[in-house]
């Protein structure tokens, strides 16, 4: 299926977005958020989060700086 993360299209065979997330090696990364089709999914419900063909994942990585 295809996913698109930040706007770029990947093919994957994740079930869920845990799985999706620890082939792009994000899985275990601190300071990041992620939204499913615009709804923001916490970190617990990663492994529940079932994916299907099209959906949009955006992650965002939180920076320190002033």
């Amino acid at each position: 299926m295809e996913i698109l993360i930040n706007n770029e299209a990947f093919d994957t065979q994740a079930k869920n977005l845990y799985d999706l997330l620890t082939e792009h090696g994000l899985n275990d990364q601190r300071g990041i958020a992620v939204a499913v089709n615009n709804s923001v999914v916490p970190k617990a419900n990663w492994t529940i989060q079932k994916l299907i063909n099209q959906d949009k994942i955006t992650v965002i990585k939180a920076t320190q700086g002033g």
